[in-house]
C-alpha cells in the first residue's frame, strides 16, 4: 500500500540521534512476536469461537489469549530479564521494575475481529526506561506491518512511509469515534471526509499519509504506546488532548489508566485540533 497523496516534507524533523546498540536485535524479536501472533489470529479469523466478557464488559476471545501467550514465550526465551505488560495478563517479571518493558495488545479492536472486519491489529511496544523506542502495528489478515523505531523512518513492509501535509481542519481527513463530542464539533467545521472507527488501523493509515488526524478517548497504555514510534517516525505528532507527551510508568503496581489521544500528520493541524478540543 503506497499513498499517492502529497507527502509531508516535515519528515526531516524526525530525531535521528537515537542509537541503541541492541535495537536491531530488539526489532528482529519484535517481528517474530508479530509473526507468532499473526499465525494464531489467522486461525480464528471469521471462524466460530467463544466470546467472553471481561470485568469491564469488553470482549475477549481465545485468539486474544493465545496470541498474547505466543508472544510472551518468545520474549522470555530471548530476553528473560525484560518485563512484559500484556492487555490480557498484566505485569510479568520477577522484579517490580525493569529498564525494558514489552507492552502487548494481541488484538486491538476485538469487536472488529469478532465481526470479521480486518481493521484490528496486533500492537507491540518496547519501552526503555519508560520511553517507547520501538513500536509495531501489525494487521495479520492483510499482512501489513508498520514498524517504528526511535531515530529511524517508519516502514510499512520494509518501505519507508510518511504522513502528509495538511495544515487546516477544514480540508483534513479525520478519523474519530462516534461517542466523542469532538466528532460533532469537527463536523461543523466542514472537514473534507469525516471517518469513524478503524481501531488502531486509523493510526497506520495516518502514518502512510491516507488520513490526517485521529482523535480518540479512553485509550489504555497497551492501546497507544506502540503507536508513538510509528507516528513520530513517519513525521507526525501524537499527544494527549492537552498537548502533553503520552507517558505511562510500567511496574508491578501499575494500573492501565485511560488516556485521551490526538495524532496528526502535520504539526499545524495538530495544534488546531488541540485548540478545538478545548472548546466548551
Amino acid at each position: 500500500m503506497t499513498s499517492n497523496s502529497k507527502l509531508s516534507n516535515h519528515i526531516d524533523a524526525v530525531d535521528l540521534a537515537f542509537d541503541h546498540p541492541d535495537i536491531d536485535r530488539f526489532a528482529d524479536v519484535a517481528n517474530k512476536l508479530a509473526d507468532a501472533a499473526g499465525e494464531v489470529i489467522r486461525q480464528y479469523f471469521r471462524k466460530s469461537f467463544e466470546i467472553i466478557d471481561k470485568e469491564d464488559l469488553s470482549p475477549v476471545t481465545i485468539a486474544d489469549r493465545k496470541a498474547e501467550e505466543s508472544m510472551v514465550s518468545i520474549i522470555l526465551e530471548n530476553f528473560p530479564s525484560h518485563a512484559i505488560f500484556g492487555e490480557e495478563n498484566g505485569w510479568r517479571c520477577k522484579e517490580d521494575f525493569a529498564d525494558y518493558v514489552w507492552v502487548l495488545d494481541p488484538i486491538d479492536g476485538t469487536k472488529s475481529f469478532i465481526t470479521g472486519k480486518p481493521l484490528f491489529g496486533t500492537l507491540i511496544a518496547l519501552l526503555h526506561k519508560g520511553k517507547p523506542i520501538l513500536g509495531i502495528i501489525d494487521q495479520p489478515v492483510l499482512r501489513e506491518r508498520w514498524i517504528g523505531i526511535s531515530g529511524r523512518r517508519t516502514t510499512l513492509n520494509g518501505q519507508e512511509v510518511s504522513t502528509r501535509t495538511c495544515a487546516k481542519l477544514a480540508t483534513c481527513i479525520p478519523v474519530c469515534f462516534p461517542f466523542l463530542n469532538y466528532c460533532s464539533k469537527i463536523k461543523r467545521l466542514v472537514v473534507k471526509v469525516p471517518l469513524y472507527g478503524c481501531d488502531c488501523y486509523a493510526y497506520a493509515l495516518l502514518a502512510s499519509g491516507y488520513v490526517d488526524l485521529v482523535v480518540e478517548s479512553g485509550l489504555k497504555p497497551y492501546d497507544f504506546l506502540s503507536l508513538i514510534p510509528v507516528i513520530e517516525g513517519a513525521g507526525g505528532v501524537i499527544t494527549d488532548w492537552t498537548g502533553h507527551q503520552l507517558y505511562w510508568e510500567a511496574s508491578s503496581e501499575s494500573h492501565a489508566t485511560s488516556f485521551n489521544v490526538v495524532a496528526a500528520g502535520d504539526k499545524k493541524l495538530h495544534q488546531q485540533a488541540l485548540d478545538s478540543l478545548q472548546w466548551k
